[in-house]
């Protein structure tokens, strides 16, 4: 079977929240991961949306977070306050979903500016509501659709959102264990929480550790055991393409 770079990610994240109970999820990648998790490893599985929609079931793909659909049947919608004053700040997301342009040994993400703030060569959405999600999930996944040197940096262009050790380092003592897994093309990457940093766990099918070491800015460590990621099966791709995303609104 030919599969996607976005149904790989997509099967992989949605494995990995297997016995969470809340995630903050984006729209996009996220999305489809927290969608086919409900269908396969965690059926129970509350999601939150920025837009403070909470216990979302929608009845098709939101293709923002302000889409009504996620309105529609959902358990509770919160004002923004409430959603970050309560929700968040008070402890009870699980797992928050991220992505990034960059990131660091530890964690830390860049959403802002590519090259120099005052003239860059690419200018960034910006935090949204990633420094909450960071300081106040338990964990952070992090999906990023490009392994490469300039993304999987030593030294951010520009910190977007301080993972825990750069916010302790400045006086902030954030709730959570910051970025636990890192999902990419070539493989998962995980740590542990503060003075942890992101370690090679397990490869994509096919793909070598030294690919992924040659693809990072940075000596990046290894596991013991390093494990091949079981390629997503006909059941998880048949879900994902016929009953998450048959409109193709995410899925490439």
């Amino acid at each position: 079977m030919t599969v996607t770079s976005s149904e790989l990610l997509s099967v992989v994240a949605a494995r990995e929240l297997a016995g969470r109970s809340t995630v903050f999820a984006g729209i996009g990648l996220p999305t489809l991961a927290t969608e086919l998790a409900r269908l396969t490893v965690a059926p129970e599985l509350e999601v939150v949306y920025e837009s403070g929609v909470c216990g979302a079931h929608p009845s098709h793909l939101p293709e923002t977070i302000a889409d009504a659909v996620l309105v529609t049947g959902a358990e509770a919608v919160v004002p923004m306050p409430m959603l970050f004053g309560s929700v968040l700040q008070g402890g009870h997301i699980d797992v928050g979903f991220l992505g990034a342009a960059q990131i660091d040994r530890r964690g830390s993400l860049n959403t802002s500016v590519i090259g120099d703030w005052a003239a860059p060569s690419v200018r960034l959405p910006g935090s949204g509501g990633g420094v909450e999600v960071m300081a106040n999930s338990r964990e952070v996944f992090v999906v990023m659709r490009r392994h490469h040197p300039r993304s999987f940096t030593a030294e951010l262009d520009f910190c977007t959102t301080p993972g825990p050790d750069r916010a302790l380092a400045d006086g902030i003592r954030p709730l959570g264990a910051g970025v636990t897994r890192v999902i990419t093309e070539l493989g998962i990457l995980a740590r542990e929480g503060v003075g942890d940093e992101l370690r090679l766990e397990a490869v994509q099918p096919g793909v070598t550790v030294e690919r992924v070491r040659a693809a990072t800015g940075w000596d990046l460590r290894v596991a013991g055991t390093v494990d091949e990621v079981a390629p997503p099966t006909r059941d998880e791709l048949r879900l994902l393409r016929e009953d998450v995303d048959p409109g193709r609104v995410y899925l490439r």
